[in-house]
């Protein structure tokens, strides 16, 4: 393996996942920002990180980095978590998400169906799409049980002297559902899997009761607020390794609408 350091702007942060090996993952991606490319950085235990290794969505962080063996997809790096320095701030949404939108859009796809077909081939796996007709929906969430190791891969931080929260399984999946730019676009009805929707969930459960008031008020911030509320709205994509075919919202991307 060949490491290379790379500086990335974070736009992705998945939802935890335990992991026998790792104890906790989560899958982070964001643009290189030597090359204006999208790249996957995985496995990052990011609770077990350092407070200063820890890092925000729109933080530039500079990270050793090797291309991925046992991922075919092509912007997949296995990453050196120790060596993650994570630059001071983030990029701001000032004057309307410039600075953002500077380093964003020039990596807008053509439509999600060309980023399907992509995918299929092994050769484009993440994304920025621009969403039409966007829904908003859920539904129960299969609560199964991990296999015995992920059950148990919170026990080796006995040996690491570290305490983290077993991390909560949702019992809800958020989908969004849109058309793309694509000509005859049939649909596409897509899991969201950011950090951010499930931590929504966790906290706001306590300020909204009935639980069927959560779930409306979850639906306002993600379709309302980040779709229709004066913003021009795009998702961030990606698909699972095991599963090409499928995509999903791995974040949005929600500057104001220009006028």
């Amino acid at each position: 393996m060949q490491f290379q350091t790379k500086k990335i702007l974070v736009t992705v942060k998945a939802y935890p996942n335990p992991s026998s090996k790792h104890v906790e993952t989560v899958c982070c991606a964001g643009i290189d920002l030597s090359t204006n490319q999208w790249i996957r950085l995985y496995p990052i235990p990011y609770r077990l990180l350092e407070d200063e290794k820890q890092f925000k969505k729109y933080s530039t962080i500079e990270v050793a980095c090797f291309k991925a063996t046992d991922d075919h997809r092509p912007e997949s790096y296995k990453v050196d978590a120790d060596s993650i320095k994570v630059f001071p701030g983030v990029i701001d949404t000032k004057d309307k998400w410039k600075r953002r939108k500077d380093i964003v859009m020039p990596t807008l796809a053509e439509s999600m169906c060309q980023v399907c077909k992509l995918g299929e081939e092994k050769k484009k796996t993440l994304a920025l799409i621009k969403p039409l007709d966007i829904d908003f929906e859920w539904q129960e969430a299969k609560i199964e049980e991990a296999p015995e190791e992920k059950q148990d891969s919170y026990k080796q931080l006995s040996f690491t002297h570290t305490e983290i929260e077993r991390i909560e399984k949702i019992p809800y999946d958020f989908y969004y559902t849109f058309k793309c730019t694509e000509n005859n676009c049939p649909g596409h009805r897509m899991l969201i899997i950011d950090w951010e929707i499930n931590q929504a969930f966790r906290k706001w459960r306590y300020k909204y009761k009935p639980e069927a008031l959560l779930l409306e008020k979850i639906k306002e911030r993600w379709l309302q607020l980040m779709c229709y509320n004066n913003t021009d709205p795009y998702f961030f994509v990606g698909n699972v390794h095991r599963f090409p075919k499928i995509f999903m919202v791995l974040g949005t991307f929600y500057p104001p609408k220009d006028k």
